[in-house]
């Protein structure tokens, strides 16, 4: 009788790189995939108070790929109104229902609630700062369960700053609003800040408020030190309390610069920010891949690819200020 020849040791290796792979990948793929006819279930779990505007442009990039409420996708919708324990309860409430795949928007809180919740349960996010934030480990090669878009935001001070100074040439002085309970990057993003400022030869005025009754405080405080212009710097509670923030700018006479264009449709100055509508339209394509059965540890993190300079020449006047031309030529937007 003739033996049976072993097979060789590189072979055995491969196999089982082969199975431990593919038990990695199945929690995932068994999560996403759909069984032919069944509707998808999609938990979509936003920062903000709901619903949104900017809610449409997610479920508009679902239409372009096919998907239709109430056919072939089913999304539960969930409003955490800026409250980090709320999104926790509600990532869980989530998990509980047993959606097919998480959508976290609005920033890293609903996206760290709802990995803290699941482990196996795809999770898709529009946040900024996603590797310092602790979503993911890497950009390219996220890993786990998580993938999604870096909304950039946290990085364009320094843009705005640049921005605010050409719109306002002789500006020495900037009063900087900054929320010191943002994120673990905050104090790098304004140590970014005031190595710009010291380039372009600004002051800087940093002035903190951590809670909304606090940004009065910070206003008053600010006009004891006259500056003659004010950046925003990123913050949930900034974007809330939008309205009162521009209202304060307006009252004590600083043209400013904000974190998005509802700043600047509430009587701000200047915006500077991604197309958060294009950032969720491509949210939208990373669940209909995932749902089709990628795998989100491999889907590489996108960063945003288009940009919005919002001026509100209606505050400009109010404040009786000319914007350049060079600005106005740079705006995607002009609001008269």
């Amino acid at each position: 009788m003739i033996g049976r020849r072993a097979l060789p040791r590189w072979v055995t290796h491969l196999a089982a790189l082969a199975l431990a792979f593919a038990l990695f990948a199945s929690p995932f793929l068994a999560q996403a995939q759909q069984p032919p006819g069944k509707a998808a279930r999609i938990g979509y779990l936003t920062a903000r108070s709901g619903p949104p505007p900017i809610d449409e442009a997610f479920r508009q990039g679902l239409r372009d790929l096919g998907y239709v409420e109430g056919q072939n996708i089913v999304i539960e919708y969930r409003y955490a109104d800026f409250k980090p324990d709320r999104a926790a309860a509600l990532a869980a409430e989530l998990v509980r229902l047993k959606v097919d795949i998480i959508v976290s928007a609005g920033g890293s809180t609903p996206g760290l609630a709802a990995k803290r919740a699941t482990a196996t349960i795809p999770i898709v996010f529009d946040a900024g700062n996603p590797v310092e934030s602790g979503l993911v480990t890497r950009l390219d090669r996220p890993g786990g369960n998580l993938t999604g878009v870096d909304n950039f935001t946290g990085e364009l001070n320094v843009k705005r700053l640049e921005l605010l100074r050409e719109a306002v040439p002789r500006v020495s002085r900037v009063a900087v609003l900054v929320n010191p309970r943002t994120g673990r990057t905050t104090g790098a993003r304004l140590k970014e800040l005031e190595d710009a400022a010291r380039a372009l030869r600004v002051q800087l005025h940093v002035r903190e408020a951590r809670e909304s009754q606090e940004i009065d405080h910070a206003f008053t405080a600010m006009a004891r030190e006259r500056p003659q212009a004010l950046l925003v710097m990123n913050d949930p509670m900034f974007w809330v309390q939008r309205k009162r923030i521009v209202d304060l700018a307006a009252k004590y006479r600083l043209p400013g610069i904000f974190q998005s264009r509802e700043f600047a449709e509430a009587g701000g100055l200047l915006s500077y920010a991604p197309s958060f509508a294009d950032i969720y339209r491509r949210l939208a394509t990373y669940v209909d891949k995932i749902l089709k059965g990628a795998n989100p540890a491999e889907l590489p993190v996108e960063q945003p690819t288009k940009f919005e300079l919002v001026i509100n020449l209606k505050a400009a006047k109010t404040l009786g200020l000319a914007v350049p031309p060079t600005v106005l030529l740079q705006a995607n937007r002009v609001i008269e």
